[in-house]
């Protein structure tokens, strides 16, 4: 196997390989069962927030 066989691999399935795997990566976070941990992801800079609230009150 030389260069042109290694180039000629990447510039075909190497490409499909990396696009179906940008897809997935994508695709996951909208996921019927990744919405609990997308809500998780999104408030966790305010968890600080609610437990300085809690204590003062």
């Amino acid at each position: 196997m030389n260069y042109n066989d290694l180039r000629h691999f990447a510039d075909s399935w190497g490409l499909v390989a990396m696009g179906m795997i940008f897809l997935v990566l994508v695709a996951w976070p909208f996921r019927k069962g990744a919405s609990g941990r997308n809500h998780d992801a999104a408030h966790i800079i305010f968890r600080d927030d609610d437990d300085d609230q809690k204590q003062t009150d």
